[in-house]
């Protein structure tokens, strides 16, 4: 008998033709499924086979740290992979009812907790020791300090441009025995920067705090600060090469991201009279660890919903409010403890996150939501300048900056829209409207079709630029707003189908493929 079925390309269309025009009925072929050629992104077994390759090893293991002193090298794989395998076990035990992924999902949470800062007896750039993941490098503010032949710490030169440990300094002698100069080099984003006849008086024209000053932010957001006590003339460094260092810091949506699917766990628990029999010693223990995390961040939480990296927090922005992403990327775990606790303060900044976040969206003509990645009429946003005194700037490491208006990427938008459709039917904040225009987001402007009638995503919530396969393969992520719109899965199917992701071929990056697991998860969830 000879084989019927349509090709592959052909199946696509009319795929994507049914996911975003909502029909393929005429075409006689509506009851043909979408299919990979070897691949069930549906089946509960694809994502079984992934989730023991990743335990093989690789980025994101749930025992190595979320600072660079990790075998890989670089911070946030915890937050940005391991985090998103824990969410993928939560979303398969929500789909399947099977505890097997419970029980995965502690043998994991375990070894993630034993790796906070408390736990291994490591500081932030406070020199606080707290029960939560510090970051470092690429993410935070390098410093190299500059001393003399006897070792004494004259300047510190501070780069806020990400990757700063991949920044050599080399201080050479200036035209004068009392200057100095210097280049820098970031081989990661191959910049350079150079000082020449800097002076360490400070009565000099040359004197290197205020000529960096002057020139900041500039193409490495170079800074620099006078490290003795009476600055004055006649001192230069050490002349030779120094290396960046940067400082440690806590971020709220690296804390979110990990501990969002804990809470989720204590959550399910501690509702389930069935499940509080076998788990309740671990939905407690894991419940007082996410209360304990997200207080470390109680200093940068505002009235208005929103989170602030504190003035002097060594990041390129200090003094600014944080992306809408990193605000309410905490505030995912807030939602899941206020569903666990009933805790009155939990709710309050909920609703509060909710309502920050409901200002932020603009109705296009489709009736979709639009949004920006920085908080419309913040600081970065609207753009700042120096005020000439670094006392009195808006930010110490970067002082003057934006406006910067990008719309959303759909990655981190992912993280906006599973706060808002938790927080909406946790009954805390949005409405009913508010989850179709979401929806719509996804379907009209998300996703399209290319001229062959193969579905594409738009690397925005604008729906502007195509992206890459890679983008494409964020695209499950929001599969919350598929309970408004079952387009939304069908969509995300498609495109997984159309770009066949494997571990394999797409997961050897620098986070390894954790992300692909909670992608894989949300296409069984929604199924």
């Amino acid at each position: 008998m000879p084989d019927i079925r349509p090709s592959r390309r052909a199946v696509l269309r009319l795929t994507a033709a049914g996911a975003v025009a909502g029909a393929v009925a005429s075409t006689g072929l509506a009851a043909i499924p979408a299919y990979a050629d070897e691949i069930d992104y549906t089946a509960r077994k694809t994502f079984d086979d992934w989730d023991r390759l990743f335990q093989q090893g690789g980025p994101g293991q749930p025992d190595q740290p979320n600072d660079n002193s990790n075998r890989d090298g670089r911070s946030g794989m915890l937050a940005w992979s391991q985090s998103y395998v824990l969410l993928g076990l939560v979303r398969m035990y929500e789909k399947y009812r099977d505890t097997h992924y419970l029980d995965r999902l502690i043998d994991n949470v375990d070894q993630v907790l034993s790796v906070r800062d408390s736990e291994r007896g490591v500081k932030d750039y406070r020199g606080l020791s707290l029960p939560a993941w510090r970051a470092d490098h690429p993410y935070t503010t390098g410093y190299a300090t500059l001393a003399d032949g006897n070792g004494q710490p004259l300047l510190d030169l501070r780069e806020a441009l990400s990757y700063a440990e991949d920044t050599t300094i080399t201080v050479t002698a200036g035209t004068r025995s009392d200057t100095f100069s210097v280049q820098l080099v970031n081989t990661f984003n191959n910049r350079t920067v150079a000082h020449t006849d800097l002076s360490l008086d400070p009565a000099s024209p040359d004197y290197a705090v205020s000529r960096i000053y002057a020139a900041a932010p500039g193409p490495l957001q170079l800074t620099a600060v006078d490290r003795r006590a009476v600055p004055r003339a006649g001192a230069v460094p050490r002349l030779g090469t120094y290396p960046m260092h940067c400082e440690p810091v806590i971020f709220a949506v690296h804390t979110g991201m990990i501990t969002y699917p804990i809470a989720s766990f204590a959550r399910i628990v501690l509702t389930s009279p069935a499940l509080r029999r076998r788990y309740l010693r671990k939905a407690v223990e894991y419940l007082v660890a996410c209360r304990e995390a997200v207080a470390v961040h109680d200093w940068e939480y505002r009235d208005g919903g929103y989170l602030i990296w504190p003035k002097s927090q060594p990041l390129a922005y200090d003094g600014c409010e944080q992306p809408l992403n990193q605000s309410v990327g905490l505030g995912q775990t807030l939602v899941e403890l206020a569903l666990a606790t009933r805790d009155r303060e939990y709710r309050r900044k909920v609703a509060a996150m909710g309502r920050m976040l409901a200002g932020q969206l603009a109705v296009d003509a489709g009736d979709a939501y639009l949004w920006h990645y920085w908080p419309t009429g913040g600081r970065i946003y609207d753009g700042f300048v120096k005020t000439g005194d670094p006392e009195t700037d808006v930010s110490i490491f970067t002082p003057s900056g934006g406006p910067a208006r990008q719309f959303e990427d759909i990655s981190h938008g992912a993280i906006d829209v599973e706060f808002a459709v938790r927080a909406f039917r946790a009954r805390l904040a949005f409405t009913a409207q508010d989850m179709g225009r979401i929806a719509r987001t996804f379907t009209q402007n998300v996703v399209g079709t290319d001229a062959d009638g193969l579905p594409v995503i738009h690397t925005t919530v604008a729906g502007t630029t195509v992206g890459a396969p890679s983008v494409a393969q964020q695209a499950p992520r929001w599969m919350q707003a598929n309970a408004r719109d079952p387009r939304v899965h069908t969509q995300c199917l498609a495109l997984y189908n159309r770009y066949q992701p494997t571990p394999e071929r797409d997961g050897r990056q620098a986070i390894d493929f954790g992300w692909l697991l909670a992608n894989v998860a949300y296409l069984n969830w929604a199924r």
